[in-house]
C-alpha cells in the first residue's frame, strides 16, 4: 500500500563547479582593491548599474528560492483572459444562454 500512496522520488539536482575558476582569489582581489580606493591609491569607481542587478533578491529568502526553482509569474494577459471567461461562463449560466 505504502507504494501506491507515496509521492515520486524528485530527481537530483545538478550543480556546476567551475575546474578554472578560483573564487577565493577574486573576492581577495576585490576587497584588496576596495582598501586602496579607500586609501586613495586608486581613483575612486565610477558608476556601474551592474553592481547593484540582482542584490534585492539576494537580500531576500523567499525571492532568491523563487529565483532557483525558475518559477515564472502568471502571464497578466492570461490572467486577464481567465477572468473573461469565467464572467462570460457565470453571465451565460444566470441567463439560461447554455
Amino acid at each position: 500500500m505504502g507504494i501506491f500512496f507515496s509521492q515520486p522520488r524528485k530527481p537530483r539536482g545538478f550543480h556546476h563547479h567551475y575546474i578554472y575558476v578560483d573564487e577565493r582569489k577574486e573576492k581577495l582581489q576585490k576587497i584588496e582593491e576596495n582598501a586602496k580606493r579607500e586609501l586613495g591609491m586608486l581613483p575612486p569607481k565610477e558608476f556601474d548599474p551592474e553592481d547593484i542587478r540582482g542584490k534585492f533578491v539576494e537580500a531576500t529568502t523567499h525571492l532568491k528560492r523563487r529565483k532557483e526553482s525558475g518559477k515564472k509569474p502568471l502571464h497578466p494577459a492570461i490572467l486577464i483572459m481567465l477572468i473573461a471567461v469565467l464572467c462570460w461562463l457565470y453571465y451565460a449560466i444566470t441567463t439560461g444562454i447554455i
